[in-house]
């Protein structure tokens, strides 16, 4: 039998699609192996959101090479999208894919067998109009799965490359979404997380159908479902239909992640991000006067080009006004092809070290603050594993929770009263 592996970089969403692509193998009879073990077909899901992403991708496909001399290594995803001709270039590519006709990779493996001739198949994203269905009936993980509703984004801002590697928003169609979640509800999931490169971009390219529309139709038409988690939202997105539908729906889960990447409005500014901090901070506000449990985290970027000390300071000290629940702190990275990259004012590697060190510290002090303040209330826990006598799980609001008790069984929802605050985790007892 054939083998394959897959080694997967970057995000979520490439997570999904490398799923969906092994199911392809496995469906025409490959069997899948481990990254690390010698197989027929290598399959590298690349990133390209930084210049260190696509030197890892170039690591991989030598690792591959060395690995097994005769194997057939395809290249595929946002790398490959945006430099194809530099990727066919790479000694032992024998197949590069960008991040459209992933479904015809099976069909360009067996073809490679017959004719031994490099293929290169890479679209102009900016054209592609219709969302690509890589449809998934089964992750490892049996708590959780990952359902990608959208690909694409229009927002453009100035660091990122993913608009060009991407395309813009392409909505999946409302029946297929529901029809795929019935099948990973029916398989045992508990849990949907909504993913996409712009997730809640969802519905923008669709007549007279939202992001909040589909939010409903899964929160009431999907038999079973336990938790809707929302991977991602911008605050532009985040509408009072959606607000309702947080407060109202015993599905959609209290947790908001709503990307800030800075705290200071000329940073925001060149960064093409289109609000305030101001007018952030008073959606924040009514969000949380609205949905008084509610936790919100949010993504940083530090360092980016002319942030001077003072800027980086208003930052830290408008978030921890705002007080966010966590923090997801990036350093500022160079993406050649991107206006950032030839921006003035680079800020020095170290410095930027520095910054992340600092505000990953008062990620810490959020949310321990955060945890602390569960103590005492009883939470809907959803129990994933077990680890050193404990079986240990999510809350809704995203928080770990460990409780000591054989009777709890993982992949299940218990009500628990958390009793201490262990670090940022917290303990409870059903």
């Amino acid at each position: 039998m054939a083998t394959v592996a897959f080694h997967t970089l970057g995000c979520k969403v490439n997570s999904y699609e490398s799923e969906g692509m092994l199911e392809l193998f496995k469906k025409r009879g490959y069997q899948s192996v481990d990254w690390k073990e010698k197989a027929d077909v290598y399959v590298i899901n690349t990133c390209t959101v930084t210049n260190t992403g696509d030197a890892k991708s170039r690591q991989m496909i030598r690792r591959a090479k060395k690995e097994n001399p005769d194997a057939i290594i395809a290249v595929v995803g946002c790398y490959a999208q945006v430099a194809s001709g530099e990727v066919a270039g790479i000694e032992g590519v024998d197949i590069v894919i960008g991040t459209k006709h992933r479904e015809k990779i099976v069909d360009y493996i067996e073809d490679y067998k017959v004719n031994h001739k490099q293929i290169v198949d890479v679209s102009d994203v900016m054209k592609l109009k219709q969302f690509e269905k890589l449809n998934i009936t089964s992750f490892e993980n049996r708590t959780r799965a990952f359902m990608k509703i959208q690909d694409g984004c229009n927002n453009f801002c100035t660091y990122c490359i993913i608009p060009y590697a991407r395309g813009g928003v392409r909505s999946r169609a409302p029946e297929d979404v529901l029809r795929q979640a019935q099948e990973l509800v029916n398989q045992g999931f508990v849990e949907i997380v909504l993913t996409g490169i712009h997730t809640a971009g969802y519905g923008m390219d669709l007549e007279n159908y939202s992001f909040s529309d589909l939010l409903r139709d899964l929160s009431t038409k999907v038999e079973g479902l336990k938790r809707i988690r929302i991977s991602s939202i911008e605050m532009s997105q985040v509408t009072p239909e959606i607000i309702n539908l947080i407060a109202t729906s015993p599905v959609i889960v209290d947790h908001l992640h709503i990307p800030i990447q800075s705290g200071t409005d000329e940073t925001l500014r060149r960064m093409a991000r289109h609000y305030t901090t101001a007018e952030f901070e008073e959606n924040l506000n009514k969000l949380k006067t609205a949905l008084p449990t509610l936790s919100v985290t949010t993504d940083v970027i530090v360092g980016f080009p002319g942030e001077t000390e003072e800027d980086f300071e208003h930052t830290y000290n408008w978030i921890k006004k705002c007080h966010f629940n966590q923090l997801h702190v990036f350093p500022y990275s160079m993406r050649s092809g991107t206006p950032a990259a030839k921006m003035a004012n680079q800020v020095p590697g170290d410095v930027k070290k520095d910054r992340v060190k600092r505000l990953m510290a008062l990620s810490d002090e959020l949310k321990h603050d955060f945890a602390l303040s569960q103590v005492g209330k009883t939470l809907e826990v959803l129990f994933e594993e077990e680890k050193d006598g404990y079986k240990i799980g999510h809350a809704s609001n995203y928080l770990r929770v460990k409780v000591k008790d054989d009777a709890i069984k993982l992949n299940h929802l218990y009500d628990i009263k958390i009793t201490a605050c262990d670090g940022v985790d917290l303990l409870g007892e059903k």
